[in-house]
This record gives structure tokens, C-alpha cells and sequence, in this order.
């Protein structure tokens, strides 16, 4: 986790102070629920709530002497709170702090990566509206395919990111677990049982791992850090998109350009994409990450720690790292400058082409076979697209497809409205009833099908 890619509210989620106030807060809820069930004295909690302080740099000289930062901490506190502290984590072992305790932060982080998700989908919902009627060719494998709209482009971005937002809801809910559960997982000292584990968790708003050893097992992590990591593959497919499509050549759309920025050292010209790049660049190191989070599935027995030194890194970098990448791609998409000229321009390069399909359909219509239907289109298209002619006239100007097709049959073929004739549909499933009719003015003078 560096400065360069934080966000101070997410990064100070992480911070050791917020480590050490996560792991009091749990601390003083198993004192409180301990004195409610009668299993330590009242006057005791009471003592602990008072007096539970800890200072960073005390528990740094601790550590340093006894080579446990659980113990260090514990330690710091007995110091502030006196002889009352003998009834501090009471029957608890290191995990039941620590798991619980990540849970809780690994909850803060994730609803704000949460909160970033709705936004980008706010965003998105807005440009695609606005856009819904921008024509632009659309392309497989980099070719010029057929015709769709910017619009519909941006909305299957937003679906996927919805699909998203439901998976991470889901990964939170799975990450909504605590323990206090002791050394290997079955309540052994008598001042813990499942129903004080029960009443401390939800004083804390999680619920109990239906079964713990000395910890919650890792594959609710891993699926919380997996859903990370598909999530910000999709920002970076949406990134990747703007790289192409802002490329000179093709120049359709543009990152935002502020007031004195300078996009090159050397050529005074350049307006780089640095914002789509970044995004790519993090988003595989959000990738890697998860990957360290399903190897640290696998421990010995009831508990190792081989996944400690990966969780104290992976949880931060990833949280963190994923949610600059979004407000960045959040900001990126909103100031995206859109050039619906040059997306006609580019529309119009292969002077109808993309209609050989409706033309092969014509001719299958007529009679002919698949096969020949094809064989008889792709000929005069590839005639068209090495200079022999308009690709329309081409056809006009067949034999075997004059005595199939007119010239007012071809010409109707040509007429752009059918590539936008179901968009409206298209967007009512992706962003509900009435979505169609909600255009925002675009302020631009763009040229609709």
C-alpha cells in the first residue's frame, strides 16, 4: 500500500492505530458479555472499559521482548487497567481477536468498495442514457462488425458491474463472521460458550462461524478477495475499451485533459491515456492478490500462521488499491469526452459493408441457399473493400442478385434505423421501466440514426 494509489478514509481503515482499536473493541465487548453471564465480575469489565488505553510505540518496545503482538497489546492494556486486567481476554485465544477483528475492518473497507461500485454504476447509467442514440460502429476481433450505439455500449459495462455489486454483496455477508471459540474451536475454557460467542458478535453486528478451529477457515476471504479481483477485471475491460477507442487513428472518445497537464516529456502534442493505463496496472495487482488468498486456504490443522504475513499485506492492498481504481474509473468515465463526429466518420469508412448480413438474409429469403447467399455477398464485399466500387452499387449491379433482390429492396437494406430500432428495449431490461424516455441532453450536436 503506497501513498501514490490511497485514499486516506480507505487507507486509514488499515492504519495500526485502527488495528489496535479494532482489537480493543472486540477486547471490551468479551468483557462486557462476560460480566452479563456472570463469568467474570461486574466491577471488573467495568474497570477494563475505564482503563483499557493502549500507546503504539509502548506496544513496539513490548513486541520487541516477548515476539507476539497479541501478547504486546495485551500487555500495553494490563499496564493502564490494573489488577483487573486478569480477567482481559479471558479464556480467548489470539485468533478470536484477530479473526474477528479483520472481519470487522474487512466489513468497513468492503462497503465502501460497495459504495464505489453504486457510483460507477450512477455514472455509467447517466452516459449510457445520454448517449443511448450516439451511433458507433461496433467491432469483433477489431474489425468493423455492425452498428450499435455508445449508449448500449456503456450499458453492458453497467450490467456487469451490477452483477458485480451482487457478488460482493455476497462476499460481505460470507465475511460477516466472528469467533470466540478458543485455542482449537470447541469453548474448552468454561468463561467461553456458543452463547456468549453469540450475544458479544452480534453486540459487534456479525454473527458466529457455524464452526471455527483456532480461526474462521480461509475460503471466506478468498471468495471476498476473488470477487475483488473480477470486479476490478471489468474496470480494467472498461479501461481498456477507452484505450482503444481513444487511439489516434480512431478517435472516438478522449480522457479529459485539465489546464496546464502535460502528457509527454519529450512531444508537446500528446494527450495519453495515463488514467485507462493506470487502472490496468492495478488491476493486476488486485489479481495477484486473490491469488494469494485461495493458497492461504490450505493450513495445518486446526491453525498455522503461513497465512498471517500474506493477510497483513493482501487486506490492505487490495481494498485499498480497489478503490482508488474505481473513483478513478468513476471520474475518468465522467469527464470521458465523446466525439460522436468522428464515430460516424468511422462508421462510414466501409460505405455500408456492415449490411451484408441483412443482404445475405434477403437472399435467403428469396430462395437461395445459406451457402450460396453468402458466397454471393461476400464476393461483391470484398470486391467493395479493395476499390472495386460502392458496395451497394456492387450489388445492384449482380445478376444473380438483381433477379432476387431490387434496387428499393437493397436501398431499404441500407437505411441505418434498424441497428437502433430495439434499443430501447435493450436498456428498459438493463436499467428498468422507463429508462428509454430518461435522456439527458447531450449539449453537443450529435448525429442520431
Amino acid at each position: 500500500m503506497i501513498d501514490r494509489y490511497s485514499r486516506p478514509e480507505m487507507a486509514e481503515i488499515w492504519s495500526l492505530k485502527n488495528q489496535y482499536n479494532s482489537w480493543l473493541k472486540v477486547e471490551l465487548a468479551v468483557a462486557a458479555g462476560q460480566a452479563e453471564m456472570g463469568l467474570i465480575p461486574a466491577d471488573a469489565a467495568l474497570e477494563i472499559q475505564e482503563k483499557a488505553r493502549f500507546e503504539e510505540k509502548r506496544i513496539e518496545e513490548i513486541e520487541k521482548a516477548v515476539g507476539h503482538d497479541v501478547i504486546a497489546f495485551i500487555t500495553c492494556l494490563e499496564e493502564n487497567i490494573g489488577p483487573s486486567a486478569r480477567f482481559l481476554h479471558f479464556g480467548l485465544t489470539s485468533s478470536d481477536i484477530l479473526d474477528t477483528s479483520l472481519a470487522l475492518r474487512l466489513l468497513e473497507a468492503g462497503w465502501k468498495i460497495h459504495n464505489d461500485v453504486r457510483e460507477l454504476m450512477e455514472t455509467l447509467r447517466e452516459k449510457a442514457l445520454k448517449h443511448k442514440d450516439t451511433p458507433i460502429i461496433g467491432r469483433s476481433h477489431g474489425i468493423h462488425a455492425e452498428p450499435t450505439t455508445f449508449g448500449l455500449k456503456l450499458a453492458a459495462f453497467y450490467a456487469e458491474f451490477e452483477r458485480h455489486e451482487r457478488r460482493l454483496h455476497l462476499a460481505l455477508e460470507d465475511l460477516r463472521v466472528g469467533q470466540l471459540s478458543g485455542p482449537v474451536g470447541n469453548y474448552s475454557a468454561a468463561s467461553l460458550s456458543p452463547e456468549l460467542e453469540e450475544r458479544v458478535l452480534a453486540r459487534l453486528g456479525l454473527k458466529p462461524a457455524v464452526i471455527s478451529s483456532q480461526i474462521i477457515a480461509r475460503d471466506t476471504h478468498a471468495f471476498f478477495f476473488q470477487t475483488l479481483a473480477i470486479l476490478v477485471t471489468t474496470a480494467e475491460k472498461l479501461a481498456v475499451e477507452i484505450r482503444h477507442l481513444a487511439r489516434t487513428e480512431v478517435g472516438e472518445v478522449e480522457e479529459a485533459f485539465g489546464k496546464g497537464q502535460k502528457g509527454s516529456s519529450a512531444m508537446p502534442h500528446k494527450k495519453n491515456p495515463i488514467g485507462s493505463e493506470n487502472i490496468t496496472g492495478l488491476a493486476r495487482l488486485v489479481r495477484s492478490l486473490a491469488q494469494a488468498a485461495v493458497d492461504d486456504m490450505v493450513l495445518w490443522h486446526e491453525r498455522d500462521i503461513s497465512h498471517s504475513s500474506v493477510e497483513r499485506i493482501i487486506a490492505p492492498d487490495a481494498t485499498v488499491y480497489t478503490n482508488y481504481l474505481l473513483n478513478r474509473l468513476n471520474s475518468l468515465v465522467r469527464g470521458l469526452v465523446v466525439r460522436p463526429d468522428r464515430m460516424l466518420r468511422n462508421l462510414e469508412l466501409t460505405r455500408g459493408l456492415f449490411n451484408s448480413q441483412e443482404v445475405m438474409l434477403a437472399l435467403c429469403q428469396k430462395g437461395l441457399t445459406r451457402v450460396k447467399a453468402y458466397e454471393l455477398v461476400q464476393k461483391q464485399a470484398l470486391a467493395a473493400s479493395e476499390g472495386a466500387g460502392d458496395f451497394l452499387e456492387l450489388l445492384m449491379n449482380n445478376p444473380k442478385i438483381k433477379e432476387r433482390l431490387s434496387q428499393e429492396e437493397l436501398t431499404a437494406i441500407f437505411k441505418p434505423d434498424r441497428f437502433a430500432r430495439w434499443t430501447g428495449i435493450i436498456l428498459e431490461r438493463v436499467f428498468g421501466q422507463g429508462a428509454s424516455a430518461r435522456i439527458i441532453p447531450s449539449g453537443n450536436e450529435e448525429k442520431h440514426f
